[in-house]
């Protein structure tokens, strides 16, 4: 298996830390069918890249085999963001395989995070939804659910492209990452929609620079705050019933100011 270095990978405050170690222990009560997570939002700079990067730096520190499928072919910020250094020859990404120019094996590369890989882009492109389209991207995902424990797909926002919506297809489950006080409950009521014509059930909405009370030192941290809405949970013992994914979200947007 091919190698790349991540030479910069931002350290979060304890806070932060402690909310994608919450976020990352939700994951795991998901099911075991849910392997396959795509993270997306609204907006471009919602912080969803930040959040699968970590999300796969804190599954492999628990003892997962993961793997991240950077599926963002338009707008890849990975290689750049977080100094992506290939070993050998050159590399080779997520839109070759689509293209048909390299094989599953060309563009899995082990990362210097034990337990942790990573499918990079490597080669943005403008016309992505003909390469999303193909079976090769359904055949990927397949390939690596069978060997990882989980996939973690960072896809372009749901709410300016179709390409998450054409992802999320192949998919178990989606996470959505919000900005706090940023997006509007239309545009969210929308995305939902959107996800939910796919068929790719909502794990769960991730708040994105949220600054919240601390009631243990009553200072006012900077982190990312994870708000799970499974259906089981609703279906609880002494619960009135199903829900549907939109039901969490509107709850969640009882306090939003927009």
């Amino acid at each position: 298996m091919k190698a790349v270095q991540i030479s910069q990978f931002p350290d979060l405050s304890y806070a932060g830390t402690e909310a994608i170690n919450t976020l990352c222990t939700n994951l795991t009560f998901s099911g075991s069918n849910v392997k396959r997570i795509m993270i997306t939002s609204c907006h471009a700079s919602e912080g969803k890249t930040m959040i699968s990067m970590n999300v796969m730096r804190t599954m492999a520190r628990i003892g997962k085999k993961v793997v991240l499928v950077d599926a963002d072919l338009r707008r890849s910020v990975i290689t750049q963001k977080y100094g992506l250094r290939f070993e050998g020859e050159a590399p080779s990404g997520l839109t070759h395989l689509l293209a048909g120019m390299a094989d599953e094996a060309d563009v899995v590369y082990s990362t210097d995070i034990e337990g942790a890989c990573i499918v990079p882009v490597v080669k943005t492109v403008n016309q992505s939804l003909s390469l999303l389209n193909s079976d090769k991207l359904k055949d990927l995902l397949e390939s690596l659910a069978e060997y990882f424990d989980y996939v973690i797909v960072d896809a372009p926002p749901i709410g300016a492209l179709i390409d998450a919506a054409q992802i999320a297809r192949h998919c178990d489950g989606t996470l959505l990452v919000v900005n706090y006080n940023a997006v509007r409950k239309k545009e969210l009521t929308d995305a939902c929609q959107q996800l939910a014509q796919t068929g790719c059930p909502i794990l769960g909405t991730v708040i994105n620079q949220a600054s919240l009370d601390s009631y243990l030192s009553r200072k006012y941290y900077y982190k990312s705050y994870y708000y799970s809405h499974y259906d089981r949970y609703y279906n609880a013992e002494g619960g009135s019933g199903k829900k549907g994914p939109l039901d969490a979200v509107k709850r969640l947007l009882k306090g939003h100011r927009r």
